[in-house]
């Protein structure tokens, strides 16, 4: 072994316990070691990010003669490689909030901010915090890749969305509202009907100059052809509607390419975002939570495995307001001495993607009008003369405390929830927050 690695354990014999706090930067990370009573073990050490170097680590930390926890920060996925080789390795290991490590200890009017002071200090924390630190699981591996996943699935709408309308704004030239011609809904594919149609029919010439006959016989092909219903009467209700069209863009082959060229682009993204929606509903249906979060009003199998990503395990959260508070959709509190604001913006300091994802359900429950809860709440504050923003605050924080209701049930029916609660990747919000607020 490295002499590097060689350290005195005689020197707190008695003590059997161990923190180790890694501080994670991209090319490397420092550790240090504590003991109860703020004994310093070994001084801040460098590890390099090698294979050769993490495995010496998880080596060494595995010969102290004593019960050993590891906690690091979360950093982006850096810490992911040596995390994944300690636990592989059977050490205890915990990914925690550097929020949560940064309002620990501060009883020093100093600053100073180095890795081997931010190392000292997550050691300390961890012998602070003993006892409620959570050892990260092959669960969380899991939620880890439907979040990843997630993200992924934001990356190709996003793609999807700016093909899509870069096509329409196309297709106005060349054959307006084309993409008004059809309700079909999208099919698990990513293919739509009206996209299939333009691609066949990606000019009005293409139709009206064909003669109603000959367009119903070449439209009929064209459902026969992509699986599609045809209705006799939605080929005339086509055939009249493009005699009334004025496009900007003559009938030739460089624009015939240009829209060929985007439902091709749009195809490919489409299909992405599919493939990923499907990937990430069968993990999410690996999780215990699935059933009951997909059987919730407003939730389906798109918006269910992106709530379950982004929200993660439920024993992470304390109570319902540690909740609302990690989503960004509790209300702000502004007081000072016998000043009270009555008003107060959401804090919205959590994930974005969490807060879209809910809006879209509340958009969901407007839209299918359930009689839910949620929506009967949403619908009284529609109806009070609300702003947008207030009322679909509001009811994405009454939709969290069910959310953390139900799923808090099933873990304590199942037997989960006397796993710690403390979070890898969250802050947990332990104070009380006045929800009259934001719900009046």
């Amino acid at each position: 072994m490295d002499s590097r690695w060689h350290h005195a354990k005689t020197y707190f014999g008695s003590q059997k316990m161990y923190g180790v706090g890694i501080d994670v930067s991209k090319q490397k990370s420092t550790v240090a070691i504590f003991q109860p009573g703020e004994k310093l073990f070994r001084k801040p050490f460098d590890v390099k990010h090698t294979n050769k170097d993490i495995d010496e680590l998880a080596r060494y930390i595995k010969s102290l003669d004593g019960e050993v926890k590891v906690v690091m920060e979360c950093t982006g996925r850096y810490h992911e490689p040596i995390r994944n080789t300690l636990s592989n390795a059977g050490i205890f290991v915990s990914a925690v909030n550097a929020k949560l490590i940064k309002k620990a200890g501060n009883n020093s009017l100093r600053r100073v901010k180095s890795d081997p002071a931010d190392s000292k200090k997550i050691a300390k924390y961890v012998l602070d915090n003993w006892a409620h630190l959570r050892q990260y699981s092959s669960m969380d591996k899991t939620r880890e890749q439907l979040k990843v996943l997630n993200g992924q699935m934001e990356f190709f709408t996003n793609q999807k969305v700016a093909v899509k309308n870069n096509l329409i704004a196309l297709l106005d030239m060349t054959y307006p509202g084309v993409n008004k011609l059809f309700d079909s809904p999208v099919r698990e594919d990513g293919s739509e009907k009206w996209v299939d149609f333009a691609a066949t029919f990606w000019h009005v010439d293409c139709v009206r100059k064909l003669g109603i006959k000959e367009f119903s016989r070449r439209y009929e092909a064209f459902c026969r052809k992509h699986g599609y219903n045809f209705r006799q009467e939605k080929a005339s209700i086509i055939f009249e509607s493009s005699k009334e069209l004025v496009p900007v863009y003559s009938k030739d082959q460089v624009t015939k390419k240009m829209v060929q060229r985007l439902i091709q682009q749009l195809n490919v993204a489409s299909a992405n975002v599919e493939q990923v929606r499907k990937e990430m509903n069968d993990l999410a249906s690996t999780l215990p939570e699935y059933n009951v979060v997909l059987g919730m009003d407003g939730v389906g199998k798109t918006f269910g495995p992106q709530l379950i990503a982004e929200i993660g395990e439920i024993t992470r959260y304390e109570k319902r307001e540690s909740l609302t508070a990690y989503a960004g959709v509790d209300p702000g509190v502004n007081e000072s001495g016998d000043f009270v604001s009555k008003s107060n913006h959401s804090s919205k300091c959590g994930p974005s993607r969490l807060r879209k994802t809910l809006y879209l359900v509340m958009s969901s429950l407007i839209e299918n009008k359930p009689e839910d809860r949620v929506y009967q709440f949403l619908d009284k504050k529609r109806s009070e003369g609300k702003p947008y923003n207030v009322y679909m605050t509001a009811g994405a924080n009454k939709f969290l405390r069910i959310y953390y209701g139900k799923v808090k049930e099933l873990y304590r029916n199942l037997g989960l929830e006397d796993q710690k609660q403390h979070q890898s990747d969250s802050p947990v919000v332990t104070g009380e927050i006045d929800n009259s607020v934001i719900m009046s």
